[in-house]
């Protein structure tokens, strides 16, 4: 079993840095349509691991480009997802509550009309279910109305967001404590099993989950969830989750592995940890450059990760 972990953010580009998995590339501030002009960066070749209860055979990228933009900027966030599919990115990570999915839907038609992908279906495609939407007959119009901005036909990945449902109407993070309800598993899992038989979604899955909400989920699923994305990183490993997704065949997705850094919900610790500092100085390299964080993303695979980057 593996992580797939998100790492890159995309707040870089506005400073002329676009991170990747083999380190810093510049950002290219130029018109797309001017590609030819431009010298170009060496394509990524991305693992792929087979997801469980997928309809059909689909394969998901281990390494992927999240979306979750603080502060948000719909023009930066397009234009580092268009740099992102240039350089061979095709895991991208999307979410209702992100605004992110109408960035990406345009950068996706724009990627189709200058080449860099011969067509959609060469992209894993994730989105998620918000709280608000958390409720058995708000999961299927919730997810019309994300493929509705992201311009597709379906999803590759469709997770519920949050084990929490809210008062439906207005999105947002955090959710109001008086807002907060408390989740019928049963019926909304239900209603994301109805998604993927609809085919409006080839695999679904669960973000935020522990062991028990898990267990919880299993003990009724028809259709198992394929993933569970949560927050890891090296000063926060998750063993005692690793260990239960492996042992349920269930890939766990890894989000801020670097910390998100530099966002509200983010910490310092990771990018400002001295030993990780000291491995990156010794490749000399820095801590947000993935070439170095093969010393600690490598072992991800033996511990049980994939790699994903919606994460920083």
């Amino acid at each position: 079993m593996f992580v797939v972990v998100f790492i890159l953010h995309v707040r870089f580009p506005k400073v002329g840095i676009f991170v990747d998995s083999f380190g810093p590339v510049p950002a290219r501030c130029f018109s797309w349509a001017h590609m030819a002009d431009v010298p170009q960066v060496p394509t990524l070749s991305i693992p792929e691991v087979k997801l469980s209860s997928s309809s059909g055979v689909r394969n998901m990228p281990v390494i992927g480009m999240g979306t979750a933009a603080d502060p948000f900027d719909e023009t930066a966030l397009k234009e580092a997802i268009l740099e992102a599919i240039s350089v061979g990115y095709r895991h991208f990570d999307a979410a209702s509550l992100y605004k992110s999915e109408k960035p990406l839907g345009e950068a996706i038609a724009e990627a189709i009309k200058f080449g860099f992908i011969a067509s959609r279906d060469e992209l894993f495609i994730t989105s998620k279910l918000w709280c608000t939407d958390a409720h058995p007959d708000l999961v299927l119009p919730a997810l019309k109305n994300s493929l509705r901005m992201l311009q597709l036909e379906y999803l590759d990945l469709y997770l519920i967001h949050w084990p929490l449902s809210a008062k439906p109407g207005k999105i947002g993070f955090p959710v109001p404590k008086d807002e907060q309800l408390a989740m019928d598993f049963n019926s909304v899992w239900a209603a994301m099993e109805d998604c993927l038989r609809f085919g409006l979604t080839k695999s679904i899955g669960v973000s935020n989950f522990s062991c028990k909400k898990l267990e919880n989920i299993l003990s009724f699923a028809t259709i198992p969830p394929s993933v569970n994305q949560v927050e890891i990183s090296p000063l926060w490993q998750q063993q005692k989750l690793r260990e239960f997704c492996k042992s349920k065949n269930i890939v766990l997705t890894a989000y801020s592995p670097l910390g998100a850094k530099g966002t509200r919900w983010g910490t310092n610790e990771v990018m400002d940890n001295e030993t990780l500092k000291e491995i990156a100085n010794a490749h000399n390299k820095t801590v947000a450059q993935s070439r170095h964080l093969e010393v600690f993303l490598n072992l991800f695979p033996e511990l049980g990760f994939y790699y994903d980057d919606m994460a920083r």
